[in-house]
This record gives structure tokens, C-alpha cells and sequence, in this order.
């Protein structure tokens, strides 16, 4: 039977049992409960924009976004953005959906922390983007319901959720710091350790192997 949760439903396929397993095997409850906001929080920001989502594939990109945080699945030699993108993928061809919907359910994840490039993607893209934005940033609460914003909120709770989405951020990167070079995810490494070193943009080019 289907869940609802404010005015979202989440179907009840083999597909959505399989994916909240792996997450809930993988993850804590931070995680886990972000996730399942993230889709739930993507799922009313596309529909307000009139975009035709498919939910199966919108629930796992929000749910499988943050597994390269986790110690099941993230790699130390890229970002942590791929580790999960590339778990969705495997996990969707697995379940016999298109290459087309692997891929972009890939790119959803893959993107999720590089703003704006995802809303002009998919819609499948776009969802993941459009609740992390609101669960991590607070962007545009207002364009929730204060019914829906409550029942989201007391089916996933948000516990110290600022102090702890940053910690479980640094834990996932803190192995890997140079895959966050260019990105926003530098911010916390600095942000939890005053020895790293961020990479300058403007030195690398300066300093590269072509000759002037």
C-alpha cells in the first residue's frame, strides 16, 4: 500500500522497498531521514513547477544522493557526489529501467552540490537538486505548505540537523580533500579542519606546465 506523507505519495514497488533497504542499510538517521526529505521536498518543488517527475526514479536519486558519505560506499579517489551516482546507476539497471533513466538519474546525483546546471536538466535531474536545496539550504520554504513542511517534518525529523549533515559531510570528504577542488565542498573541510589547504583556482592556472 503506498505511503503519504503531507501530499506526497511514495509507491509501494519492489523497486522503492529495494532502494529504502539499501539506504537504510547503509546509512544513520541522519542520512537516512535527509534522503527521504530530499525526495519528498523535490517531489512538492516539481509539482509546483509543473514538472512531470517520475517517482520511482526521483526516489532514488534522493535516496541513494548522499551514499558516498557513507562508509559502505564511498571511495577515497573521487567526489562523493560519484560514489553514490554511480550506485544508482547499477542499482536502476539492475531493476531494468533504460539506460537513458540510469543516466539521468547519474547526472541527478553526480550534480546535486553544482548549482543551478541541474534545474535546466531533466526533470529527474532537477527533483534531487530541488530538495536538496530546501532540506541543506533552506531555499524557498515558503513555497511548501506549513501543512506539508510539518508532516515531512514529523515523519523525518530535522535533530541538530545543521550541526549534524555538516559533520557527516566532513566525515565522508575528510579522507579524499582533493576531490573537492572546485566545488562548495571545500567550505567544510576548512570549515572542521584549520590545517587543510584549499587549492587555489587562479594558482593552478598560474602555475601549470605550459610555458609562457
Amino acid at each position: 500500500m503506498p505511503e503519504t506523507i503531507g501530499t506526497v505519495e511514495v509507491p509501494d514497488t519492489a523497486l522503492i522497498r529495494e532502494a529504502t533497504a539499501v539506504v537504510r542499510a547503509a546509512a544513520d538517521d541522519t542520512l537516512y531521514d535527509h534522503s527521504r526529505r530530499v525526495f519528498l521536498w523535490g517531489s512538492l518543488k516539481a509539482r509546483a513547477r509543473g514538472l512531470q517527475v517520475d517517482p520511482e526514479l526521483a526516489y532514488v536519486g534522493g535516496m541513494f544522493h548522499d551514499l558516498g558519505l557513507t562508509t559502505t560506499y564511498r571511495t577515497t579517489d573521487q567526489r562523493f557526489e560519484i560514489d553514490g551516482a554511480n550506485a544508482a546507476k547499477s542499482f536502476l539497471r539492475d531493476h531494468g529501467r533504460s539506460e537513458q533513466e540510469a543516466t539521468n538519474v547519474w547526472l541527478a546525483i553526480a550534480l546535486h552540490t553544482t548549482p543551478e546546471v541541474p534545474l535546466h536538466l531533466a526533470p529527474e535531474v532537477a527533483v534531487v537538486t530541488l530538495g536538496v536545496e530546501t532540506d541543506v539550504l533552506g531555499f524557498d520554504l515558503d513555497q511548501i505548505s506549513p501543512a506539508d513542511r510539518a508532516a515531512v517534518t514529523t515523519a523525518h525529523p530535522r535533530p541538530d540537523f545543521k550541526n549534524r549533515i555538516l559533520k557527516r559531510f566532513y566525515d565522508g570528504m575528510a579522507e579524499r580533500p582533493d576531490t573537492t577542488f572546485g566545488t562548495m565542498n571545500d567550505d567544510v573541510l576548512a570549515h572542521f579542519d584549520p590545517t587543510f589547504k584549499r587549492e587555489n583556482f587562479v594558482d593552478v592556472i598560474q602555475n601549470n606546465a605550459w610555458p609562457e
